[in-house]
């Protein structure tokens, strides 16, 4: 098996590219309040802007999900549509891509329009990313640390780890972190440790590093 700082440098070797650009969007969300993301060549989609309050609301989409499916449901629904759309518009366009919680992750979007302001105070007012997180863990219904660390990550954050299914699978296969079957929160924080270890040696955020191996697991370069 290759290590994996010879597997993630090897995916930098070919994908830096659209890893920075990725990066720079997530920055604009940030800072602008407002980004045009760009997923070609990895998805036949059209570039389309998103917001703070729609990234939010993609985090859910993709909960038990894929990332390609929440891309196109967010760019069905548009940022005035995850404000405005009632329930069962909301419904009828998750469900039409095939998403299998279609009605729990609309009562879940309609739900976070009343976090819409806590959402912008954080990702404007807030530096440290894993105190954030907190936060929104507590305040935001179907927000755990995946999905938390996934919204912070996609907002401009980059001292925080997404442990999904591609990069848990890749810590165990790797033998960086013990193979667990569920990912607790201590799970959560003893793969985000390595993930940290790994960033520091090779001179990356773990928001690029989140890139890096994803790409490496999918093919894809995402968010």
């Amino acid at each position: 098996m290759i290590p994996a700082k010879e597997e993630i440098q090897k995916a930098i070797s070919e994908v830096k590219q659209y890893v920075d650009q990725r990066i720079q969007e997530f920055k604009n969300l940030k800072k602008e309040g407002i980004t045009t993301f760009d997923f070609r060549p990895f998805v036949d989609i059209e570039p389309y802007q998103a917001d703070i309050f729609s990234e939010a609301c993609f985090c859910i989409l993709t909960a038990n999900s894929s990332a390609v499916m929440g891309i196109k449901i967010q760019k069905e629904i548009g940022i005035e549509g995850f404000k405005n759309y009632p329930l069962e518009k909301l419904y009828e366009i998750i469900r039409s891509k095939g998403h299998r919680f279609a009605m729990q992750r609309a009562e879940r979007i309609v739900l976070l329009r009343n976090k819409e302001k806590l959402l912008e105070n954080i990702v404007k007012n807030y530096e440290n990313g894993k105190e954030a997180r907190e936060i929104l863990v507590k305040e935001v219904k179907g927000y755990g640390y995946k999905e938390s660390s996934h919204f912070l990550r996609n907002t401009g954050f980059e001292d925080v780890a997404i442990i999904d299914r591609h990069i848990s699978r890749f810590l165990f296969e790797k033998g960086l972190v013990k193979p667990r079957k569920t990912i607790t929160k201590k799970v959560y924080l003893e793969c985000e440790e390595a993930l940290e270890k790994i960033a520091r040696d090779m001179g990356l955020t773990l928001a690029e590093l989140d890139l890096y191996i994803f790409y490496i697991k999918t093919k894809k370069v995402l968010k």
